[in-house]
């Protein structure tokens, strides 16, 4: 053991009332404590506590239900998961740069904080953090990987700089693909100029019931390309589009026609990084397989060669504590 201080070796010095080995300089005669790792932060909930609370959350169950399964007080799963989520956020930021990829495909997710957007007109609130939170989500089409996202309001602004974070989590010349949202258009025009082929492709439906929740069906589409030379096999939205459907059966706060909304745009943005670190990192995708006999489910981060094997729900606990 070396003297953090000085880099002179140490030599035991008994232990400290909480049991921690305690060291003592034989240079500068300073003592220290090895103090293990505390991926929790300040946080006293036990880490075997605080996994069994983020699993059930990775599973799509509410903030309550996960109360009721696990006896920990939901303030304190409230913090849990603004703790990890937010290190989440900052880890994938840090870890998703420069990443190869050749096809990648852009849409946007509705949801909520405190009201919707209709009732924050209604009653003329003036706060920026309430009513309709859009998140942007870029995912690579071979390995699936969740390039970018970025939670904001459904404008040029938030288009941007979604955009703009795309671009820093790649290299090279890709192919994009959105849907017909105006602001895509002028928004690649200004962060990727004309190094990218980029178009865009909407979906033509059948006349909608008006008893029908989900939309029509699908009877043709037409695809517009923007800039560059896009393949035209490859102008494509359904693979996010699928991810869409995962993001609002997992994370409870996107659930449509519940009350298990986020009421504040903090957690509801810890939520979501939560859910992009664990959709990376952690749970293999059903369409990826390893180049092996036993046919190993991998994970997009995997695909991606960022790893090399799943992550368990600890291991993602200890990378963004450390790189917070």
């Amino acid at each position: 053991m070396q003297c953090p201080t000085c880099q002179s070796e140490a030599r035991k010095f008994g232990k400290d009332r909480r049991g921690n080995q305690r060291y003592q300089c034989q240079a500068c005669r300073k003592t220290f404590s090895d103090r293990p790792a505390r991926p929790l932060g300040e946080m006293r909930l036990p880490l075997d506590k605080a996994l069994f609370c983020l699993n059930l959350l990775a599973e799509g169950n509410s903030v309550r239900a996960t109360v009721r399964l696990s006896g920990v007080a939901k303030d304190t799963v409230i913090a849990l998961l603004v703790n990890i989520g937010e290190s989440c956020a900052a880890f994938l930021q840090g870890r998703l740069q420069a990443v190869e990829a050749h096809d990648v495909q852009c849409d946007e997710i509705w949801g909520f904080v405190a009201m919707k957007e209709k009732t924050r007109t209604r009653k003329q609130v003036a706060a920026e953090d309430v009513g309709d939170a859009y998140c942007f989500v870029g995912i690579e089409r071979t390995s699936k990987l969740v390039l970018a996202w970025y939670l904001g309001k459904r404008d040029r602004v938030s288009t941007e700089a979604f955009l703009a974070d795309v671009k820093a989590s790649t290299r090279g010349r890709m192919q994009m693909s959105t849907d017909a949202f105006k602001p895509y258009r002028p928004a690649v025009n200004v962060v990727f100029g004309d190094q990218i082929d980029y178009a865009q492709i909407v979906k033509v439906y059948a006349t909608k019931d008006d008893h029908r929740y989900s939309p029509g069906e699908v009877i043709g589409t037409e695809k517009t390309p923007c800039c560059g030379d896009p393949d035209p096999d490859k102008i494509c939205t359904s693979h996010v589009e699928r991810h869409n459907l995962s993001m609002r059966m997992q994370n409870r706060r996107l659930t449509r026609l519940t009350n298990a909304f986020s009421k504040k745009w903090a957690n509801h943005e810890a939520a979501l990084g939560f859910y992009m670190a664990v959709y990376n990192f952690v749970r293999p995708h059903g369409t990826l397989t390893k180049e092996a006999e036993d046919r190993v489910k991998t994970t997009p981060a995997m695909a991606a060669g960022l790893t090399d094997h799943p992550w368990t729900l600890l291991e993602l606990v200890q990378a963004v504590s450390t790189q917070s």
